[in-house]
C-alpha cells in the first residue's frame, strides 16, 4: 500500500498536457486482441491499470511493451488460458475481455470483475447483449462462463440503461460477428467514439457512435495499419481544472478537446472563474470570489459522475451551499468522511451531497477509497494547511497519468511513499 504526502499551502502555476483518456485505454486494450496483426497505441496514460491489462495480455501469450507513452501489443499468437485473477479483480475495465474473447474465440471465462467499489455496477445488460448474439452465459463460483458454439450473430439490442461499459461489449462482440447488430440506447460518451475509431480504422463497420443508435456489420478480420493516438482524458483534466481553480496563480491545460468538457467547464464559469478557452487549451487565471452551484451528474454530454469528486474542494471555496446530486452512482460518497477530517463542510442527506463555504483546510490522514475519491483529497491536501498523508494512494496512480510529477511542476510539495515510509517513484 503507498501513500501520497502532500505538504500543503502552496500557491501553484504553469503549464499542464493531459494524457490519453484512461477510460479509452483502458477499453483498448482489450480490443486489440481482436487484431489479426500487432497494434500500436499513442499518448497511452502511465498508469497502474495499463500495467495490470499488460500482465492479463501476457497470461494468453500476448506480448506488449510500453514506453514513453507508446504501447505495442502483438496478438498474433494469442493463446487461450485462464486470466489471471488478482489482475481481473484489481480493475473492474477487466470486464472488456468478456467481449474481445468472445469475439475472437466465441467463448471466454473470466473472474467477476473487481475495481472500486462506488456502489452498485451490474453487468446484466453486457450479459443480456452477449445472449441476443447467441451465446450462453453461466455464473458459478464467482466465475462467468460464456459461449458460442455456433459463432456470434448479429441481432437488435435495446439497453435497459445507458452503459458505458455494456456499450463498448457489445461492439466488441458483435465487430467480428455474422451478420449486423443495432445497439439502440446506446452510451454516447467520447472513449466509445475512440474505441470504434480504432477498430474502423483496422476495417470494422462500425456507424453511428455518438447516438443513441450504433449499427455493427461483422467482419472477418482486423488489421491495424497506423498507429492510434488515444483522445485526451476529459476527467484528468477536469481534475486539474478543478485544482487550478482552488488552488492556481495562473495554470494552462495543454492536449484539451474542450468540447468533451462543455459540461464542466460551464459550470465553473458559473461559480465564477473566468476560464479562457483555445481549440485545445485552457487557461485557469487566479480565481477571486466564487458563487455557489448546483451540480447533477448525468450520461455524457451531462456532468460527468467521474469528477463530481473532483470538483468538491472547489465547491468549498464557494459563498454559499453548493449541492451535488449524482443520478448515476448515488452511493459515491467516500470522500466526505474523509474530508470532513480535513475540516471541509460536506455531508450527504438522502443521496444529495451539500458543501458549504470552508476557508481553513488543515491537513490530515486520510483514505483514498476508490480514484476519484483520492483525486478530491489531493486537491484538498494542496488547498490545506500542513502535511496531509493520503493512505491507498495507489487508487489515485490508478487513474492519473504521472501525476506527481505535474504536480511537482507546478510547484506543489508532493511525494509517494510505500509501506515502510521510503520514498518511490510513480
Amino acid at each position: 500500500m503507498k501513500s501520497m504526502i502532500i505538504q500543503g499551502g502552496n500557491r501553484l502555476a504553469g503549464e499542464i498536457t493531459i494524457g490519453g483518456a484512461k477510460n479509452s485505454t483502458v477499453a483498448l486494450i482489450p480490443a486489440a486482441i481482436l487484431a489479426d496483426t500487432p497494434v500500436q497505441f499513442d499518448t497511452v496514460p502511465d498508469i497502474l491499470d495499463v500495467h495490470n491489462l499488460m500482465i492479463i495480455l501476457e497470461s494468453m501469450n500476448v506480448h506488449s511493451d510500453f514506453n514513453h507513452g507508446v504501447l505495442n501489443i502483438d496478438p498474433t499468437q494469442i493463446i487461450e488460458s485462464e486470466l489471471p485473477s488478482k489482475a481481473i479483480k484489481s480493475l473492474r475495465a477487466s470486464y472488456y475481455f468478456m467481449g474481445a474473447l468472445l469475439g475472437r474465440f466465441h467463448r471466454a471465462v473470466l473472474t467477476f470483475p473487481g475495481g472500486d467499489n462506488i456502489g452498485p455496477r451490474p453487468i446484466d445488460q453486457h450479459i443480456k447483449a452477449f445472449k441476443a448474439m447467441g451465446a450462453q452465459v453461466v455464473e458459478n463460483d464467482g466465475k462467468v462462463n460464456i459461449t458460442a458454439e455456433n459463432g456470434l450473430h448479429g441481432a437488435r439490442i435495446f439497453m435497459d440503461m445507458v452503459s458505458v461499459g455494456a456499450t463498448i461489449n457489445s461492439i466488441l462482440a458483435a465487430v467480428r460477428a455474422d451478420g449486423t447488430t443495432v445497439i439502440e440506447n446506446a452510451a454516447k460518451e467520447p472513449e466509445i467514439i475512440d474505441v470504434a475509431t480504432f477498430l474502423n480504422n483496422m476495417g470494422a463497420k462500425i456507424r453511428g457512435v455518438g447516438t443513441d443508435v450504433i449499427r455493427i456489420e461483422g467482419v472477418d478480420s482486423l488489421r491495424s495499419m497506423n498507429t492510434h493516438t488515444i483522445i485526451p482524458d476529459r476527467i484528468e483534466a477536469g481534475t486539474y481544472l478543478s485544482l487550478a481553480a482552488a488552488v492556481g496563480d495562473g495554470i494552462t491545460l495543454h492536449n484539451i478537446i474542450p468540447e468533451h468538457l462543455e459540461s464542466f467547464t460551464s459550470k465553473m464559469i458559473e461559480m465564477g472563474v473566468q476560464l479562457k478557452i483555445g481549440e485545445d487549451s485552457i487557461f485557469v487565471p487566479h480565481s477571486g470570489a466564487l458563487q455557489a452551484i448546483n451540480v447533477k451528474t448525468l450520461p455524457f454530454p451531462g456532468f460527468a459522475t467521474d469528477l463530481q469528486q473532483p470538483i468538491t474542494p472547489l465547491l468549498a471555496c464557494a459563498k454559499g451551499v453548493s449541492v451535488i446530486v449524482d443520478t448515476i452512482y448515488p452511493q459515491r460518497v467516500k470522500h466526505i468522511p474523509e474530508l470532513q477530517k480535513m475540516g471541509l463542510d460536506i455531508s450527504a442527506q438522502k443521496d444529495v451531497i451539500l458543501v458549504d463555504h470552508s476557508t481553513k483546510l488543515h491537513g490530515a490522514q486520510v483514505d483514498a477509497g476508490e480514484i476519484r475519491a483520492g483525486a478530491s483529497l489531493m486537491i484538498a491536501g494542496l488547498m490545506a494547511s500542513g502535511q496531509t498523508v493520503i493512505t491507498h494512494a495507489d487508487n489515485i496512480l490508478r487513474g492519473y497519468d504521472r501525476i506527481v510529477w505535474k504536480l511537482n511542476r507546478l510547484n506543489a510539495n508532493v511525494h509517494i511513499e510505500d509501506e515502510s515510509g521510503v520514498e518511490v517513484t510513480e
